[in-house]
């Protein structure tokens, strides 16, 4: 498998592509326009900003009995969730079972001061879901402060690695020194597979110094407050994404890259000579043919190769994908019709949840089969699908209407309400783009256009709702061009213009 991690370090977000054999298969985004603290308060944390990682001092609100769970003020519009099983290390209980959350008023109490971690983000009227058993993630372990001993990633399946990377952690406490942090336990990840007793304890002595601040911090804060932020996008896709099999990282932006290379010379120097800055010519992912890719992620259908295709439909309940088998007429019969385009479904459906950031219950309408081993062929091409999914899911059987249901885990709201919003001239049965994602595609069109005609002013057209949002951010957008040798750029709100349209262009 030849992987590559593609990063575009844009004026007006960070997109991160992961791209396996020619393929995209993971696609982040992180806005860096229009995220002041007033902003993100208004937003709850939204408009591709994550929260996820941070560890917050909040003080509890709310403590609500027959909903075992608390609300905590986080410093957004909308209080954090804190259910019991999430607190239960704040519970002052000796022997309570580890498999049975308490009960959250034996955890904590109204007006309580609480440290607690962002394991959620904030998603449509819901606040961000909160844990109080933080973690701070490292290249190879995850450092759990309140839960001594070792754990291992579940991506670790050989046992005979499982049992000799136990004891190599064990030894690792046991000889820490007073370098590793006192009474806290580690999580192995995939990525210390193989690891020597050396590189495990770095890592760890890495993950005391990030912590020692948090406690100190503790010390004097009120709240709420903001402890501790997980690594900004570049960093925290080196730490995440690039491994063994990762052949190549490029990154079109030098300040980017020199983020990168800071990275890797503290916490990873074998990835170091993996990195290349992209110059061009063209734009990074117009090389590999992303946009338009990106840009169909918020289509509802999907094509497959065999002329059929999957169509998908988000409610505020669940995600409908239903399989059609379009024109495909090649195979012998129905049967083999159906297997067939239902093997290419389950293939791209594991692949499309992930690049769209789908969760929660997703409900397949696969097209009828007969026979119980073809429906058992499905199902495990669909599992191999999921196999390389982070986010937790799992699958249900198939139901003798050919329903399959997956949960998987929400943790963002999905590309689709990130990037779109309803259309109120259709009364909300359709979505059209927000006004920041038009506004970020005319950054990136400014930036081609500035590398196709270098020197020459750049004018765009666009409509006045989005010139305004433009101009509402003009320190940043302005600020954020000229760190990628862009300035000179003017905006003219045109009537003629609808939402989407715009026009960029150089000046005459």
């Amino acid at each position: 498998m030849n992987k590559e991690v593609l990063i575009n370090a844009g004026a007006g977000e960070i997109r991160v592509a992961i791209v396996e054999d020619g393929r995209l298969q993971e696609l982040f985004l992180e806005r860096l326009i229009g995220l002041d603290d007033g902003a993100l308060r208004r937003r709850g944390g939204r408009s591709g900003h994550s929260l996820i990682g941070n560890i917050i001092l909040g003080r509890v609100q709310r403590v609500l009995p027959g909903m075992q769970a608390a609300f905590v003020d986080i410093g957004l519009d909308r209080a954090g969730f804190l259910g019991a099983r999430e607190a239960r290390c704040l519970a002052d209980l000796p022997g309570f079972e580890e498999d049975r959350a308490p009960r959250i008023g034996d955890c904590v109490h109204e007006g309580d001061e609480v440290l607690v971690q962002v394991v959620k983000d904030p998603i449509g009227e819901k606040g961000a879901r909160l844990s109080a058993n933080v973690t701070i993630p490292g290249r190879l372990l995850v450092l759990v402060p309140n839960q001594p001993g070792i754990a291992l990633s579940r991506r670790i399946e050989d046992e005979t690695e499982r049992a000799r990377l136990v004891t190599l952690g064990e030894s690792m406490i046991a000889e820490g020194n007073g370098s590793l942090v006192r009474g806290a336990g580690y999580i192995v990840r995939s990525a210390a597979v193989a690891s020597e007793l050396p590189d495990l304890r770095e890592d760890a002595e890495r993950l005391a110094e990030a912590w020692r601040p948090v406690v100190a911090k503790r010390q004097s804060a009120r709240p709420p407050a903001t402890l501790y932020h997980d690594l900004d996008p570049v960093e925290r896709t080196m730490r995440d994404e690039v491994d063994a099999q990762t052949s190549q990282v490029l990154i079109d932006d030098r300040e980017a890259m020199e983020a990168a290379l800071a990275y890797c010379r503290r916490a990873m120097p074998d990835a170091e000579s993996k990195i290349e800055l992209f110059t061009g010519p063209g734009m990074l992912f117009d090389v590999y043919d992303l946009e338009e890719e990106i840009e169909r992620l918020t289509e509802p259908r999907v094509p497959l190769p065999s002329g059929g295709w999957i169509t998908i439909e988000s409610t505020e309940a669940l995600t409908a994908i239903d399989v059609n088998s379009g024109s495909f007429t090649e195979a012998t019969g129905l049967e083999e019709i159906s297997l067939k385009v239902n093997l290419e479904a389950a293939h791209e459906i594991g692949r499309q949840l992930c690049l769209r950031g789908i969760g929660g219950l997703v409900v397949i309408d696969f097209i009828h089969l007969n026979e119980s081993e073809n429906i058992q062929k499905v199902l495990e091409a669909l599992a191999l699908s999921l196999a390389k999914d982070r986010t937790p899911t799992q699958i249900s059987g198939m139901s003798e209407f050919g329903l399959v249901e997956i949960t998987r885990k929400r943790i963002r709201d999905p590309l689709v309400k990130l990037m779109t919003e309803c259309c109120h001239p259709c009364h909300g049965r359709g979505r059209r783009r927000t006004r920041e994602s038009v506004a970020l595609e005319i950054i990136r069109r400014v930036e081609r256009e500035a590398a196709a005609t270098p020197g020459k002013p750049v004018v765009v057209r666009a409509a006045p709702d989005v010139v305004r949002w433009l101009c509402a951010h003009e320190d940043e957008v302005r600020t954020g061009l000229a760190r990628r040798g862009l300035a000179r750029v003017s905006f003219q709100a045109r009537e003629e213009f609808d939402r989407e349209g715009f026009d960029v262009g150089t000046a005459a």
